[in-house]
Parts: C-alpha cells; sequence; structure tokens
C-alpha cells in the first residue's frame, strides 16, 4: 500500500491581501500584480512545474479605501483562472464565489465552463461573504443573517450540482445518418423549488472529464463545519496551533463520517507561509523582517473592522475599553467577531491592545533551511492536522526557494507525487468522479453514495 503524500496548493498574494500591507512596495512586486494575467500565469506555471495540485484564488465583492491593496484592484476570479486554463494542463484552478450574491443557474455555467476550459480542472470554494457592505451592491438594503446565509448556501449547492446533472455524459451521439445530435432522453430539467431558489433548468453545458467541479469551503463556525461536512470536497482550516489544527481535523472528519460519506473524500488544507533560508538563523532574520514590513497599525486597526461588517474603530477612542459592537458580529464574520469580544472582555483589553495583539508578530511552523521546514510539514502531516497546505508565498522568488530546496525533500521522503496520476483537479486529490443521478437512477443506483 503506497504511503499517503501531501496535497499542496498555490495561493497568490498579488499586491498583499489581508495582513500583507507592505508588500505592494517591495521592488520584486510589480504594482500591477493583480490584475495582470501574466503574473498569475507565471505563478501557476511555475506550480505545475513542481506538481502542485492546485492554484486558489480569493475574491470579494465590497471595498472601501482601507481595504488591502490587493483588494482595490483585482481580477475576477473566474474570468482570471479560465486564462489560466489555457496555459496549463494538469494544475487545478480553484474559484472563489459568493453563494450569496450570486444566482445558481449563472455561476454553475460559469463553473461548468471553466471545467470544460480546462478540461476537468475547477474548483468552487463556496462562500457565503462576511462584507456586509456587499449588499448594498445588489441593491439590498442589509446583508443576510448568518443562518439564512448558510441555508442559502447550502440549497445554492444542491441546485448547482442537480444543474450539472443535466445532461448525461451520452447525451450527445451526433449521429448524422441518424440525424440525432441530442438523445432527449438524456436531457433533464432540474424543477427545484426551495426555501431560497426556484430553478428549472437544465443547464446549456454538459459535463467535464471529472463529472462536476470539485467544492471547497472554509467555514469554521457551528454553520461552516455542518456545511463542510454534508458537501464540501476540500476545506481550507483556520489552523492555528498543532493541537488545533488535530481538534479541527479530527472534528471535520468525524463529522464528515456521521453524515454518511467517505472521511477520505474531504481533503482538508491548512494555511502556510513558509520562509525558506539558507540556514535557520536566517530564515529566521526574514520572518522577522516580513512582520516589520507589514507592522502597519492603521491597516491593522482597519482589518480588524472587517470582521465587524467593514465597521470604522477610528471613530473611538483607541485607549478606552473595547466598544460594545456585538450587535455587528451577527451579519459579518461572526465567529472571528465573537473570538475578539469575548478575549477584550475576559481580558478587559483596550481597542489599542485589540488591534495590537491581532497584528502581533506570530511564529509559524514552516520557517528554516529546507530540512528544518520539511520536517515541520512531516511533522505536522503525520501528526494528523491536514490532507494539504494552501501555500502563499509574498514574491516568485520565495516560491522558487520552496520549490527547489524543500520539494525535492518532501519527494524523497515519499510524502510528496515525482508525476501527476491524472489530468482532473479530482483526480490528483484521490476524489470520486460524481454518477449522473439520472444514469444512477436509471441502472438503480444510489447517486449520492457512489460520490461520496
Amino acid at each position: 500500500m503506497s504511503r499517503r503524500q501531501i496535497h499542496l496548493a498555490l495561493h497568490p498574494y498579488g499586491v498583499g491581501g489581508p495582513g500583507q500591507h507592505g508588500l505592494w512596495k517591495d521592488p520584486r512586486v510589480a504594482k500591477d500584480a493583480s490584475i495582470d494575467i501574466r503574473y498569475y500565469i507565471d505563478l501557476a506555471q511555475a506550480a505545475e512545474a513542481a506538481l502542485f495540485d492546485a492554484l486558489f484564488v480569493v475574491d470579494s465583492q465590497f471595498i472601501n479605501a482601507t481595504y488591502p491593496a490587493h483588494y482595490l484592484n483585482r481580477l475576477e476570479p473566474l474570468t482570471l483562472l479560465s486564462a489560466v486554463a489555457t496555459h496549463t494542463t494538469h494544475l487545478g484552478l480553484v474559484a472563489t464565489a459568493s453563494s450569496t450574491y450570486n444566482s445558481p443557474f449563472n455561476l454553475a455555467r460559469r463553473l461548468a465552463s471553466l471545467d470544460l476550459i480546462s478540461g476537468g480542472r475547477a474548483g468552487w470554494n463556496v462562500v457565503t461573504s462576511f462584507d456586509t457592505g456587499t449588499s448594498r451592491n445588489y441593491g439590498l438594503e442589509e446583508h443576510l443573517d448568518y443562518t439564512t446565509r448558510y441555508g442559502r448556501a447550502l440549497e445554492f449547492v444542491e441546485v448547482a450540482r442537480g444543474l450539472w446533472d443535466s445532461y448525461e455524459d451520452d447525451a450527445f451521439p451526433a449521429d448524422v445518418e441518424r440525424n440525432l445530435f441530442l438523445d432527449p432522453s438524456r436531457l433533464h430539467e432540474l424543477n427545484h423549488v426551495g426555501e431560497h431558489f426556484s430553478v428549472a433548468g437544465p443547464l446549456n453545458i454538459s459535463r467535464s472529464a471529472q463529472g462536476q467541479p470539485v467544492i471547497f469551503q472554509a467555514g469554521v463556525s457551528e454553520e461552516g463545519r455542518a456545511f463542510a461536512a454534508e458537501v464540501a470536497e476540500g476545506i481550507y482550516a483556520p489552523g492555528g496551533s498543532l493541537e488545533q489544527a488535530q481538534t479541527y481535523y479530527r472534528d471535520i472528519k468525524r463529522r464528515t463520517a456521521a453524515a454518511g460519506r467517505n472521511p477520505d473524500h474531504i481533503k482538508i488544507f491548512i494555511h502556510g507561509s513558509p520562509v525558506v533560508g539558507a540556514t535557520d538563523d536566517e530564515a529566521r532574520r526574514r520572518e522577522q523582517e516580513i512582520f516589520d514590513e507589514d507592522n502597519d497599525f492603521g491597516r491593522n486597526l482597519a482589518l480588524l473592522g472587517r470582521s465587524f461588517g467593514a465597521y470604522d474603530f477610528s471613530v473611538h477612542d483607541l485607549d478606552a475599553p473595547f466598544p460594545d459592537v456585538a450587535h455587528l458580529a451577527e451579519r459579518g464574520g461572526r465567529t472571528s467577531a465573537t473570538a475578539i469580544i469575548e478575549r477584550a472582555r475576559r481580558d478587559n483589553l483596550t481597542l489599542r491592545q485589540v488591534a495590537e495583539s491581532l497584528g502581533g508578530f506570530r511564529r509559524t511552523p514552516f520557517v528554516g533551511a529546507p530540512d528544518t521546514v520539511a520536517d515541520a510539514i512531516e511533522t505536522w502531516f503525520e501528526a494528523g492536522t491536514f490532507d494539504g497546505i494552501n501555500l502563499a508565498f509574498r514574491t516568485r522568488e520565495e516560491l522558487d526557494r520552496f520549490v527547489d530546496g524543500v520539494v525535492p525533500i518532501l519527494r524523497r521522503r515519499g510524502l510528496f507525487r515525482t508525476e501527476y496520476t491524472s489530468d482532473t483537479l479530482r483526480g490528483n486529490l484521490g476524489l470520486p468522479v460524481p454518477v449522473n443521478r439520472h444514469a444512477a437512477a436509471r441502472e438503480g443506483v444510489d447517486a449520492s453514495r457512489v460520490a461520496s
């Protein structure tokens, strides 16, 4: 039996997302990187040459002037990844898209298009959007509450999966002699009527080589974990300490099994920002330099506001007790906001102290010479904290340092692939191809069991 192996994905920073406040100033980073498709193609091709599983692109649909540099001016993920698809052949392409601010038919069609363009390499990171200001960009008075957003997300995924099964795999005989392009018995309407959506279907696009895009999710709350156990095939986990990562990993796998699914068919990725140097001391010095480059109190204060619906904390006295903003948590990032409020109350912290603590220096375990970083990755992997790492590097040079120094060590230890085993994202992640529900029904097979 072959040894279990690590999955690696790449999360490009552009000119700097949350916490990377000084990245745009780095002379190695083009000031228009976040809107330059060549930047993404270059990184994607480097990741593919290293045999990574996927390129992961984040997104949001609300900004103000205090938002991170990358958020202010960036490409729409599905458009971006469709372009990247034509310059890669094996790398998975995972786009973030909101279930709160999209319609199922339209998004299902766009994701299916990426899946076909890429030959079966598309993934969808389902988010419910915690930026409350997004509602005003869609003509709504206010952002949906937490429970409603997750209920909508679950139904959204169910509808999308139903639409992706509109055509059976043999729906297009294209038989000239019989004058039969489509076999109409292989085309199916959805006729979904639910709490949040009414969608007739069918979708006017066929299935890809991997059947359907891979569903990713990043929930930490009780609702998020329950949602993941029901429908997710990949998870972007919160990370934290080794013990915290172990606890989260075990909880998700347990919930997945309880939902009647195979726990091996949900891949948990933790975030990792390795810093690789010639020596451990050199890497640690660089880690400190990165913190110093990004340590901007004003930006950290603005970043704190995102968990509370882009709330402007600058209107408060910084040295007074943390303000009472609990009412903003329900329609924002409830899990993170609640944790901030509870800690501030428990430790009697001022607003300044909360903002400083959120931007404080935290060591990452994946820092050091190549052997040191590889050792840490192996320790965490064998301890049952992740199936994969969603890697983020500030520059192309730092990605190359990891690929050239750490990846060969992981390969020698049998922890990372030496070649791609599939042309699809599902294949490389070891996930099953979902059986078309209509074909399964005709054969008397439970499609949900086959795909779980």
